[in-house]
Protein backbone atom coordinates (compact mmCIF):
# COMPACT_ATOMS: atom_id res chain seq x y z
CA UNK A 1 0.00 0.00 0.00
CA UNK A 2 1.11 3.59 -0.58
CA UNK A 3 0.96 6.24 2.09
CA UNK A 4 -2.27 7.73 0.76
CA UNK A 5 -5.68 6.24 0.21
CA UNK A 6 -5.73 2.82 -1.45
CA UNK A 7 -6.11 2.99 -5.22
CA UNK A 8 -8.53 0.64 -6.91
CA UNK A 9 -8.31 0.45 -10.70
CA UNK A 10 -11.19 -1.19 -12.60
CA UNK A 11 -10.74 -2.09 -16.27
CA UNK A 12 -14.07 -2.13 -18.10
CA UNK A 13 -17.39 -0.35 -17.54
CA UNK A 14 -19.70 -3.27 -18.25
CA UNK A 15 -21.88 -4.94 -15.65
CA UNK A 16 -18.94 -6.22 -13.60
CA UNK A 17 -16.95 -3.00 -13.57
CA UNK A 18 -19.97 -0.78 -12.92
CA UNK A 19 -21.34 -2.86 -10.06
CA UNK A 20 -17.86 -3.09 -8.54
CA UNK A 21 -17.33 0.69 -8.69
CA UNK A 22 -20.72 1.40 -7.13
CA UNK A 23 -19.83 -0.77 -4.16
CA UNK A 24 -17.07 1.57 -3.01
CA UNK A 25 -19.37 4.48 -2.23
CA UNK A 26 -18.34 6.35 0.95
CA UNK A 27 -15.35 4.04 1.43
CA UNK A 28 -11.95 5.66 2.07
CA UNK A 29 -10.46 4.58 -1.27
CA UNK A 30 -9.80 6.21 -4.64
CA UNK A 31 -11.44 4.30 -7.48
CA UNK A 32 -10.63 4.74 -11.16
CA UNK A 33 -12.88 3.15 -13.76
CA UNK A 34 -11.21 2.91 -17.17
CA UNK A 35 -13.39 2.13 -20.19
CA UNK A 36 -12.64 2.33 -23.91
CA UNK A 37 -16.01 4.01 -24.60
CA UNK A 38 -16.68 5.74 -21.25
CA UNK A 39 -20.23 4.40 -21.23
CA UNK A 40 -22.12 1.45 -19.85
CA UNK A 41 -23.94 -0.61 -22.49
CA UNK A 42 -26.78 -2.98 -21.68
CA UNK A 43 -25.50 -5.74 -23.96
CA UNK A 44 -28.54 -8.06 -23.70
CA UNK A 45 -30.56 -5.48 -25.66
CA UNK A 46 -28.00 -4.69 -28.36
CA UNK A 47 -29.96 -6.67 -30.94
CA UNK A 48 -33.06 -4.51 -30.26
CA UNK A 49 -30.95 -1.46 -31.05
CA UNK A 50 -29.56 -3.19 -34.15
CA UNK A 51 -33.04 -3.95 -35.50
CA UNK A 52 -34.55 -0.53 -34.85
CA UNK A 53 -36.72 -1.09 -31.78
CA UNK A 54 -34.58 0.84 -29.28
CA UNK A 55 -32.20 3.77 -29.58
CA UNK A 56 -28.62 3.98 -28.32
CA UNK A 57 -29.67 6.15 -25.38
CA UNK A 58 -32.17 3.57 -24.19
CA UNK A 59 -29.56 0.83 -23.78
CA UNK A 60 -26.52 2.86 -22.73
CA UNK A 61 -25.54 5.61 -20.34
CA UNK A 62 -22.46 7.73 -19.75
CA UNK A 63 -20.38 6.31 -16.91
CA UNK A 64 -19.74 9.84 -15.65
CA UNK A 65 -23.47 10.40 -15.37
CA UNK A 66 -24.08 6.99 -13.85
CA UNK A 67 -21.40 7.51 -11.17
CA UNK A 68 -21.84 11.25 -10.61
CA UNK A 69 -22.86 10.75 -6.99
CA UNK A 70 -19.87 8.50 -6.24
CA UNK A 71 -17.36 11.22 -5.46
CA UNK A 72 -14.46 8.84 -4.88
CA UNK A 73 -14.85 7.29 -8.35
CA UNK A 74 -13.06 8.77 -11.36
CA UNK A 75 -14.13 7.69 -14.85
CA UNK A 76 -11.54 7.81 -17.65
CA UNK A 77 -11.71 7.16 -21.38
CA UNK A 78 -9.01 4.82 -22.62
CA UNK A 79 -8.13 1.27 -23.62
CA UNK A 80 -5.86 -0.74 -21.35
CA UNK A 81 -2.93 -2.06 -23.38
CA UNK A 82 -0.13 -3.01 -20.98
CA UNK A 83 0.22 -4.23 -17.39
CA UNK A 84 3.30 -4.02 -15.16
CA UNK A 85 2.44 -6.13 -12.10
CA UNK A 86 5.75 -5.34 -10.39
CA UNK A 87 5.28 -1.58 -10.54
CA UNK A 88 1.49 -2.03 -10.23
CA UNK A 89 0.82 0.12 -13.25
CA UNK A 90 -1.48 -0.10 -16.25
CA UNK A 91 -0.76 1.75 -19.47
CA UNK A 92 -3.82 2.97 -21.34
CA UNK A 93 -4.19 4.29 -24.86
CA UNK A 94 -6.28 7.31 -25.77
CA UNK A 95 -8.26 7.38 -29.04
CA UNK A 96 -5.55 9.58 -30.57
CA UNK A 97 -2.97 6.78 -30.00
CA UNK A 98 -1.16 8.60 -27.16
CA UNK A 99 -0.82 6.79 -23.83
CA UNK A 100 -1.00 7.46 -20.10
CA UNK A 101 -0.23 5.42 -16.99
CA UNK A 102 -2.41 4.52 -14.02
CA UNK A 103 -1.20 3.14 -10.69
CA UNK A 104 -3.13 0.74 -8.50
CA UNK A 105 -3.10 -1.08 -5.20
CA UNK A 106 -5.94 -3.29 -6.34
CA UNK A 107 -6.74 -4.15 -9.96
CA UNK A 108 -10.10 -5.51 -11.12
CA UNK A 109 -10.06 -6.78 -14.70
CA UNK A 110 -13.61 -6.67 -16.05
CA UNK A 111 -12.76 -6.11 -19.69
CA UNK A 112 -15.12 -8.79 -21.00
CA UNK A 113 -14.91 -10.87 -24.14
CA UNK A 114 -15.00 -10.00 -27.82
CA UNK A 115 -16.39 -11.81 -30.84
CA UNK A 116 -14.27 -14.78 -31.90
CA UNK A 117 -13.84 -15.75 -35.53
CA UNK A 118 -11.76 -18.81 -34.62
CA UNK A 119 -8.60 -17.53 -36.23
CA UNK A 120 -10.29 -16.15 -39.36
CA UNK A 121 -10.24 -12.46 -38.49
CA UNK A 122 -10.87 -11.51 -42.11
CA UNK A 123 -14.47 -12.68 -41.64
CA UNK A 124 -15.11 -9.60 -39.50
CA UNK A 125 -15.05 -7.42 -42.64
CA UNK A 126 -18.34 -8.94 -43.79
CA UNK A 127 -19.80 -10.50 -40.64
CA UNK A 128 -20.05 -8.09 -37.69
CA UNK A 129 -20.53 -9.54 -34.23
CA UNK A 130 -22.83 -8.33 -31.47
CA UNK A 131 -20.72 -7.14 -28.54
CA UNK A 132 -20.59 -3.32 -28.78
CA UNK A 133 -22.68 -0.31 -29.76
CA UNK A 134 -20.58 -0.02 -32.91
CA UNK A 135 -21.56 -3.60 -33.77
CA UNK A 136 -25.25 -2.82 -33.25
CA UNK A 137 -25.10 0.27 -35.46
CA UNK A 138 -23.14 -1.62 -38.11
CA UNK A 139 -25.79 -4.36 -38.16
CA UNK A 140 -28.58 -1.78 -38.30
CA UNK A 141 -26.92 -0.13 -41.30
CA UNK A 142 -26.45 -3.46 -43.08
CA UNK A 143 -29.94 -4.81 -42.40
CA UNK A 144 -31.94 -1.74 -43.34
CA UNK A 145 -29.66 -0.81 -46.24
CA UNK A 146 -30.09 -4.33 -47.64
CA UNK A 147 -33.83 -3.78 -48.09
CA UNK A 148 -33.25 -0.30 -49.55
CA UNK A 149 -30.67 -1.54 -52.06
CA UNK A 150 -32.89 -4.48 -53.04
CA UNK A 151 -35.68 -1.99 -53.83
CA UNK A 152 -33.48 -0.47 -56.57
CA UNK A 153 -32.65 -3.79 -58.27
CA UNK A 154 -34.64 -5.79 -60.82
CA UNK A 155 -35.85 -9.27 -59.88
CA UNK A 156 -33.06 -11.83 -60.04
CA UNK A 157 -30.09 -13.34 -58.18
CA UNK A 158 -28.56 -9.98 -57.24
CA UNK A 159 -31.73 -8.78 -55.56
CA UNK A 160 -32.15 -12.19 -53.89
CA UNK A 161 -28.67 -11.89 -52.39
CA UNK A 162 -29.57 -8.58 -50.77
CA UNK A 163 -32.74 -10.13 -49.36
CA UNK A 164 -30.89 -13.08 -47.83
CA UNK A 165 -29.58 -12.76 -44.26
CA UNK A 166 -27.22 -15.29 -42.67
CA UNK A 167 -26.82 -15.71 -38.91
CA UNK A 168 -23.90 -17.87 -37.74
CA UNK A 169 -24.53 -19.28 -34.26
CA UNK A 170 -27.69 -20.64 -32.63
CA UNK A 171 -27.19 -19.29 -29.11
CA UNK A 172 -29.43 -16.62 -27.55
CA UNK A 173 -27.96 -13.77 -29.60
CA UNK A 174 -28.24 -15.66 -32.88
CA UNK A 175 -31.81 -16.72 -32.15
CA UNK A 176 -32.78 -13.19 -31.14
CA UNK A 177 -31.26 -11.65 -34.27
CA UNK A 178 -32.80 -14.22 -36.61
CA UNK A 179 -36.24 -13.80 -35.08
CA UNK A 180 -36.03 -10.02 -35.14
CA UNK A 181 -35.01 -9.82 -38.79
CA UNK A 182 -37.91 -12.04 -39.87
CA UNK A 183 -40.29 -10.06 -37.67
CA UNK A 184 -38.94 -6.84 -39.17
CA UNK A 185 -39.51 -8.15 -42.69
CA UNK A 186 -43.00 -9.52 -42.09
CA UNK A 187 -44.40 -6.73 -39.90
CA UNK A 188 -42.62 -3.37 -39.72
CA UNK A 189 -41.48 -3.26 -43.37
CA UNK A 190 -44.22 -5.36 -44.94
CA UNK A 191 -46.16 -2.48 -46.56
CA UNK A 192 -43.46 0.14 -47.04
CA UNK A 193 -41.86 -0.91 -50.35
CA UNK A 194 -43.14 -0.90 -53.93
CA UNK A 195 -40.71 -3.06 -55.91
CA UNK A 196 -39.91 -5.77 -53.36
CA UNK A 197 -41.89 -7.89 -50.93
CA UNK A 198 -39.95 -7.72 -47.64
CA UNK A 199 -41.82 -10.80 -46.41
CA UNK A 200 -39.87 -12.84 -48.97
CA UNK A 201 -36.56 -12.07 -47.25
CA UNK A 202 -34.77 -15.26 -46.23
CA UNK A 203 -33.07 -15.67 -42.85
CA UNK A 204 -30.67 -18.62 -42.67
CA UNK A 205 -29.39 -19.70 -39.26
CA UNK A 206 -26.35 -22.04 -39.14
CA UNK A 207 -25.10 -23.82 -36.02
CA UNK A 208 -22.68 -26.66 -35.36
CA UNK A 209 -24.90 -28.33 -32.76
CA UNK A 210 -28.11 -30.29 -33.12
CA UNK A 211 -30.49 -27.57 -31.88
CA UNK A 212 -30.72 -23.91 -30.96
CA UNK A 213 -30.22 -22.60 -27.42
CA UNK A 214 -28.16 -25.52 -26.10
CA UNK A 215 -27.93 -23.88 -22.65
CA UNK A 216 -31.72 -24.16 -22.23
CA UNK A 217 -33.79 -27.22 -21.38
CA UNK A 218 -34.53 -29.31 -24.51
CA UNK A 219 -38.28 -28.64 -24.25
CA UNK A 220 -37.73 -24.87 -24.20
CA UNK A 221 -35.24 -25.06 -27.05
CA UNK A 222 -37.74 -27.11 -29.05
CA UNK A 223 -40.40 -24.51 -28.43
CA UNK A 224 -38.02 -21.79 -29.63
CA UNK A 225 -37.29 -23.78 -32.81
CA UNK A 226 -41.01 -24.13 -33.51
CA UNK A 227 -41.52 -20.37 -33.15
CA UNK A 228 -38.57 -19.63 -35.43
CA UNK A 229 -39.97 -22.01 -38.06
CA UNK A 230 -43.34 -20.27 -37.93
CA UNK A 231 -41.56 -16.93 -38.40
CA UNK A 232 -39.86 -18.36 -41.47
CA UNK A 233 -36.29 -18.78 -40.21
CA UNK A 234 -34.46 -21.56 -42.08
CA UNK A 235 -32.33 -23.50 -39.58
CA UNK A 236 -29.36 -25.68 -40.51
CA UNK A 237 -27.64 -27.75 -37.81
CA UNK A 238 -24.41 -29.74 -37.68
CA UNK A 239 -22.66 -27.26 -39.96
CA UNK A 240 -19.95 -24.62 -39.71
CA UNK A 241 -19.61 -21.42 -41.70
CA UNK A 242 -16.12 -21.90 -43.15
CA UNK A 243 -15.87 -18.86 -45.41
CA UNK A 244 -17.39 -15.39 -45.39
CA UNK A 245 -17.03 -12.97 -48.27
CA UNK A 246 -18.66 -9.86 -49.66
CA UNK A 247 -21.44 -11.69 -51.46
CA UNK A 248 -22.00 -14.86 -49.45
CA UNK A 249 -20.82 -17.69 -47.26
CA UNK A 250 -19.56 -21.26 -47.55
CA UNK A 251 -20.98 -23.85 -45.16
CA UNK A 252 -19.35 -27.22 -44.37
CA UNK A 253 -20.90 -30.16 -42.53
CA UNK A 254 -19.13 -31.25 -39.35
CA UNK A 255 -19.14 -34.88 -40.44
CA UNK A 256 -17.62 -34.13 -43.83
CA UNK A 257 -19.14 -33.99 -47.27
CA UNK A 258 -19.33 -31.32 -49.95
CA UNK A 259 -19.46 -27.67 -48.96
CA UNK A 260 -22.37 -25.45 -49.95
CA UNK A 261 -22.30 -21.83 -51.03
CA UNK A 262 -25.07 -19.39 -50.14
CA UNK A 263 -25.43 -15.97 -51.74
CA UNK A 264 -26.06 -13.36 -49.04
CA UNK A 265 -25.03 -9.75 -48.67
CA UNK A 266 -25.73 -9.58 -44.92
CA UNK A 267 -23.92 -11.99 -42.58
CA UNK A 268 -24.09 -11.70 -38.79
CA UNK A 269 -21.65 -13.59 -36.57
CA UNK A 270 -22.60 -14.82 -33.09
CA UNK A 271 -20.72 -18.13 -33.10
CA UNK A 272 -18.14 -17.62 -30.35
CA UNK A 273 -16.24 -15.32 -28.01
CA UNK A 274 -12.65 -14.87 -26.88
CA UNK A 275 -10.73 -12.75 -24.39
CA UNK A 276 -9.83 -9.21 -25.39
CA UNK A 277 -6.11 -8.63 -26.12
CA UNK A 278 -5.41 -6.90 -22.79
CA UNK A 279 -6.81 -9.84 -20.84
CA UNK A 280 -4.53 -12.25 -22.70
CA UNK A 281 -1.56 -9.95 -22.09
CA UNK A 282 -2.44 -9.59 -18.41
CA UNK A 283 -2.67 -13.35 -17.96
CA UNK A 284 0.75 -13.77 -19.55
CA UNK A 285 2.56 -11.19 -17.41
CA UNK A 286 0.78 -12.43 -14.27
CA UNK A 287 1.78 -16.01 -15.00
CA UNK A 288 -1.85 -17.16 -14.98
CA UNK A 289 -3.17 -20.07 -16.99
CA UNK A 290 -5.95 -19.61 -19.54
CA UNK A 291 -8.30 -21.81 -21.49
CA UNK A 292 -8.59 -21.90 -25.27
CA UNK A 293 -10.85 -18.83 -25.31
CA UNK A 294 -8.52 -16.86 -23.03
CA UNK A 295 -10.49 -17.09 -19.79
CA UNK A 296 -8.17 -16.69 -16.82
CA UNK A 297 -7.93 -19.37 -14.12
CA UNK A 298 -8.68 -17.70 -10.78
CA UNK A 299 -8.75 -18.59 -7.10
CA UNK A 300 -12.05 -19.25 -5.29
CA UNK A 301 -12.18 -15.54 -4.36
CA UNK A 302 -11.71 -14.55 -8.06
CA UNK A 303 -8.17 -13.31 -7.50
CA UNK A 304 -5.30 -14.39 -9.76
CA UNK A 305 -3.05 -17.07 -8.23
CA UNK A 306 0.06 -15.41 -6.78
CA UNK A 307 -1.50 -11.96 -7.12
CA UNK A 308 -4.12 -11.38 -4.41
CA UNK A 309 -4.33 -7.73 -5.45
CA UNK A 310 -5.63 -8.63 -8.94
CA UNK A 311 -9.18 -9.84 -9.58
CA UNK A 312 -10.66 -11.18 -12.81
CA UNK A 313 -14.46 -11.10 -13.03
CA UNK A 314 -17.31 -11.69 -15.44
CA UNK A 315 -16.83 -13.51 -18.75
CA UNK A 316 -13.06 -13.59 -18.24
CA UNK A 317 -13.13 -15.57 -15.01
CA UNK A 318 -12.40 -19.20 -15.85
CA UNK A 319 -13.68 -21.13 -12.87
CA UNK A 320 -16.36 -23.75 -12.17
CA UNK A 321 -18.08 -23.24 -15.47
CA UNK A 322 -19.16 -19.69 -14.66
CA UNK A 323 -21.53 -18.57 -17.44
CA UNK A 324 -20.88 -15.60 -19.69
CA UNK A 325 -24.00 -13.72 -18.63
CA UNK A 326 -24.65 -10.33 -17.10
CA UNK A 327 -25.65 -11.74 -13.73
CA UNK A 328 -22.28 -13.48 -13.32
CA UNK A 329 -20.49 -10.19 -14.02
CA UNK A 330 -22.67 -8.26 -11.57
CA UNK A 331 -22.15 -10.77 -8.80
CA UNK A 332 -18.43 -10.95 -9.54
CA UNK A 333 -18.08 -7.17 -9.37
CA UNK A 334 -19.85 -7.03 -6.03
CA UNK A 335 -17.72 -9.89 -4.72
CA UNK A 336 -14.39 -8.32 -5.77
CA UNK A 337 -15.40 -5.08 -4.06
CA UNK A 338 -16.40 -7.01 -0.94
CA UNK A 339 -13.02 -8.76 -0.86
CA UNK A 340 -11.18 -5.44 -1.06
CA UNK A 341 -13.37 -3.96 1.65
CA UNK A 342 -12.65 -6.95 3.87
CA UNK A 343 -8.91 -6.60 3.23
CA UNK A 344 -9.03 -2.97 4.30
CA UNK A 345 -10.83 -3.90 7.51
CA UNK A 346 -8.40 -6.80 8.19
CA UNK A 347 -11.09 -9.47 7.72
CA UNK A 348 -10.65 -12.72 5.79
CA UNK A 349 -12.02 -12.93 2.28
CA UNK A 350 -14.89 -15.18 1.32
CA UNK A 351 -15.07 -17.47 -1.70
CA UNK A 352 -17.23 -16.44 -4.63
CA UNK A 353 -20.47 -18.35 -5.02
CA UNK A 354 -22.44 -17.72 -8.16
CA UNK A 355 -26.21 -17.72 -7.76
CA UNK A 356 -27.92 -18.73 -10.97
CA UNK A 357 -30.98 -16.53 -11.35
CA UNK A 358 -31.96 -18.07 -14.67
CA UNK A 359 -31.64 -17.42 -18.40
CA UNK A 360 -33.92 -15.72 -20.90
CA UNK A 361 -34.09 -15.37 -24.67
CA UNK A 362 -36.35 -13.17 -26.81
CA UNK A 363 -37.61 -14.59 -30.10
CA UNK A 364 -40.37 -12.31 -31.39
CA UNK A 365 -43.20 -10.12 -30.19
CA UNK A 366 -45.17 -12.15 -27.68
CA UNK A 367 -42.64 -15.01 -27.59
CA UNK A 368 -39.69 -15.41 -25.22
CA UNK A 369 -38.17 -18.09 -23.02
CA UNK A 370 -37.40 -17.84 -19.32
CA UNK A 371 -35.61 -20.59 -17.40
CA UNK A 372 -34.93 -20.17 -13.67
CA UNK A 373 -34.38 -23.44 -11.85
CA UNK A 374 -37.62 -25.43 -12.00
CA UNK A 375 -39.50 -22.40 -13.36
CA UNK A 376 -39.86 -22.41 -17.15
CA UNK A 377 -41.96 -19.93 -19.09
CA UNK A 378 -42.60 -19.66 -22.82
CA UNK A 379 -44.90 -17.64 -25.04
CA UNK A 380 -46.55 -14.48 -23.75
CA UNK A 381 -45.80 -15.18 -20.08
CA UNK A 382 -42.13 -15.75 -20.91
CA UNK A 383 -42.11 -12.56 -22.98
CA UNK A 384 -43.56 -10.44 -20.18
CA UNK A 385 -41.17 -11.99 -17.63
CA UNK A 386 -38.26 -11.36 -19.97
CA UNK A 387 -39.25 -7.70 -20.31
CA UNK A 388 -39.57 -7.05 -16.58
CA UNK A 389 -36.22 -8.72 -15.87
CA UNK A 390 -34.37 -6.65 -18.46
CA UNK A 391 -36.02 -3.40 -17.41
CA UNK A 392 -35.05 -4.06 -13.78
CA UNK A 393 -31.37 -4.20 -14.71
CA UNK A 394 -31.30 -1.18 -17.03
CA UNK A 395 -29.14 1.59 -15.58
CA UNK A 396 -30.86 4.85 -14.81
CA UNK A 397 -34.55 5.50 -14.16
CA UNK A 398 -34.78 7.48 -17.39
CA UNK A 399 -33.67 4.45 -19.39
CA UNK A 400 -36.29 2.24 -17.76
CA UNK A 401 -39.22 4.58 -18.40
CA UNK A 402 -38.06 5.31 -21.94
CA UNK A 403 -37.67 1.63 -22.74
CA UNK A 404 -41.06 0.70 -21.28
CA UNK A 405 -42.74 3.44 -23.33
CA UNK A 406 -41.04 2.33 -26.52
CA UNK A 407 -41.92 -1.32 -25.97
CA UNK A 408 -45.57 -0.43 -25.29
CA UNK A 409 -45.70 1.51 -28.56
CA UNK A 410 -44.10 -1.40 -30.39
CA UNK A 411 -46.64 -3.81 -28.91
CA UNK A 412 -49.52 -1.64 -30.05
CA UNK A 413 -48.31 -0.83 -33.57
CA UNK A 414 -45.65 -3.47 -34.38
CA UNK A 415 -43.38 -0.66 -35.55
CA UNK A 416 -39.73 0.17 -35.03
CA UNK A 417 -39.17 3.79 -34.16
CA UNK A 418 -35.38 4.00 -34.39
CA UNK A 419 -34.39 2.88 -37.87
CA UNK A 420 -31.98 5.67 -38.76
CA UNK A 421 -28.65 4.48 -40.15
CA UNK A 422 -25.60 6.34 -41.45
CA UNK A 423 -23.93 5.54 -44.77
CA UNK A 424 -21.41 8.39 -44.79
CA UNK A 425 -22.56 11.68 -46.21
CA UNK A 426 -19.74 14.20 -46.18
CA UNK A 427 -18.48 13.39 -49.66
CA UNK A 428 -14.88 13.21 -48.49
CA UNK A 429 -12.80 10.17 -49.54
CA UNK A 430 -12.15 9.43 -45.88
CA UNK A 431 -15.90 9.08 -45.34
CA UNK A 432 -17.22 7.28 -48.43
CA UNK A 433 -20.87 6.69 -49.12
CA UNK A 434 -21.11 2.95 -48.34
CA UNK A 435 -22.97 0.30 -46.35
CA UNK A 436 -19.67 -1.30 -45.27
CA UNK A 437 -18.18 -0.80 -41.83
CA UNK A 438 -15.68 2.11 -41.91
CA UNK A 439 -12.96 0.06 -40.21
CA UNK A 440 -13.04 -2.45 -43.07
CA UNK A 441 -13.28 -0.13 -46.06
CA UNK A 442 -10.44 -0.85 -48.45
CA UNK A 443 -9.96 -4.43 -47.28
CA UNK A 444 -12.02 -6.76 -49.45
CA UNK A 445 -11.75 -10.45 -48.60
CA UNK A 446 -11.21 -12.98 -51.35
CA UNK A 447 -12.35 -16.60 -51.33
CA UNK A 448 -9.03 -17.79 -49.88
CA UNK A 449 -9.31 -15.38 -46.93
CA UNK A 450 -6.60 -13.00 -48.15
CA UNK A 451 -7.16 -9.30 -48.63
CA UNK A 452 -7.03 -7.29 -51.82
CA UNK A 453 -6.89 -3.57 -52.48
CA UNK A 454 -10.07 -2.32 -54.17
CA UNK A 455 -9.77 -1.30 -57.81
CA UNK A 456 -10.30 2.36 -56.99
CA UNK A 457 -7.16 2.35 -54.83
CA UNK A 458 -4.90 0.29 -57.05
CA UNK A 459 -2.06 1.68 -59.14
Amino acid sequence: MNDGRPKVLIIGGGFGGLFCARRFGKLDVDVTLLDRAACHVFQPLLYQCATGTLSIGQISRSLREELADHHNVTTLLGEAVRLDPTARQVTARRPDETTFTLEYDYLVIAAGMRQSYFGREEFAAWAPGMKTLDDALSIRRRVFAAFEIAETLPPGPERDGWLTFVVSGGGPTGVELAGQIRELATRALANEFHEIEPEEARVLLFDGGDRVLKSFAPALAGRAADILKKLGVEMHFGVHVTDVRRDGVTVTRKGGGPSEDYAARTVLWTAGVEAVPFARHAAEVLGATTDRSGRVAVNPDLSVPGHPEVFVIGDLAGRDGLPGVAENAMQGGLHAAACIRRDLSAQPRKDFRYRDLGSAAYISRGHALLQAGPVKFTGLLGWLSWGFIHIAFLTGVRNRFSTVTTWMASIARANRSDRTFILGGSGHPEEPYTWESPVHQGHHSTRDGSERVPDSAAG
